[in-house]
């Protein structure tokens, strides 16, 4: 036998094993105010990694009250996921989604497109105290959060009738990837990109599902808020900063119309859009649309079955009162026969 023959012989075949999944903990230090795919990205993750990291208040200030960004929205990220492609999504795992100070901010009246127009003649200012929370403003008013009992006060003003004491649910107002193309756009709007969707399921538990349209996804996080209700009828929520967890997967070819969600109880199809662009309507059709074609290519029901799941199961909610819906469908409702 010769030497090189002798040689392969006793080469042992091996697999290449995949990498194991990192956790990177990391705090940025340039914020951006567009989903764009042209912002420098922050970190390169690999499907399965977790990142730990923070967001800023809507007016950009930290844990610490300091200014590190300007208004509004500033976005912590971009993440680029590696082996992401246009027609993929991202599944954002949110891990955790936890307070990190003892005080918020938010308006302090229903925005006037939450009113018709009887209401609005003769309704009390918008102006409360100048430079109470930041200079240059006096609409705002001051919230505190207590973190070891969960609870958000409003201190000022105080009402006769009730105590504005309620329950704390963090949530991300805005999550969201770089668009198609070079469509750039602030972190104020919502769009099947995700954005500044204002959702209060987009909670600590819940998985967010994106559609990828640039190489990477380059997926952003930002807008925390301690406590909204549906609708976010103010125009604000409780604003503060968070401290953040997130688990990102890939799913290849999903082809998504626009964001969804998954947590515990529910499939959620988002019919996501700029503030004031198409009347709810046009998000309830788009989120409807989007859960029948969910139920038909995952579930494989029946078009008609998924017609009438969606008919007699579905809940819908307003998202945002200026565009954005909801359909949320029970998990307990598609169990398989």
């Amino acid at each position: 036998m010769s030497i090189r023959r002798r040689w392969l012989s006793l080469v042992v075949p091996f697999t290449v094993l995949p990498l194991a999944a990192e956790t990177h903990t990391l705090v940025a230090s340039q914020y951006y105010n567009t989903f764009s795919h042209t912002n420098p990205v922050l970190l390169r993750v690999r499907p399965g990694d977790t990142v730990r990291t923070k967001t800023l208040d809507s007016g950009g200030q930290d844990d610490q009250g300091a200014h590190r960004a300007n208004p509004a929205n500033p976005l912590t990220g971009p993440f680029f996921v590696e082996g992401a492609e246009p027609g993929d999504a991202l599944v954002v795992r949110l891990n955790r989604v936890r307070l990190n100070r003892n005080w918020g901010y938010s308006a302090w009246r229903l925005g006037l497109y939450s009113l018709v127009p009887e209401s609005i003649e003769g309704i009390y200012s918008d102006k409360f105290k100048e430079n109470l929370i930041r200079q240059g403003r006096n609409n705002i008013v001051r919230w505190d959060l207590d973190l070891d009992r969960k609870m958000a006060r409003l201190p000022d003003p105080q009402s006769r009738a009730i105590k504005m004491e309620f329950p704390v649910h963090p949530m991300l107002g805005c999550i969201g990837v770089a668009p198609a193309g070079d469509f750039s756009p602030t972190s104020g709007p919502a769009g099947p990109y995700g954005g500044n969707l204002d959702f209060n399921l987009v909670a600590e538990g819940a998985s967010v599902i994106l559609p990828v349209y640039q190489p990477g996804g380059l997926l952003f996080v930002g807008d925390g808020h301690a406590l909204m209700a549906d609708g976010e009828s103010t125009g604000t929520g409780v604003e503060t900063s968070m401290d953040v967890e997130f688990t990102v997967e890939l799913r290849k070819q999903a082809k998504l119309a626009g964001p969804r969600l998954e947590n515990a109880d529910y499939l959620v199809s988002i019919g996501a859009q700029p503030e004031f662009a198409s009347s709810l309507n046009r998000g309830l059709q788009m989120a409807t649309s989007d859960m029948v074609d969910w139920l038909v290519r995952d579930y494989q029901l029946e078009t008609w079955a998924a017609h009438m799941l969606v008919g007699f199961q579905g809940e819908y909610r307003v998202v945002t009162v200026a565009g954005t819906m909801a359909l949320l469908m029970p998990r307990k409702a598609i169990q398989r026969r």
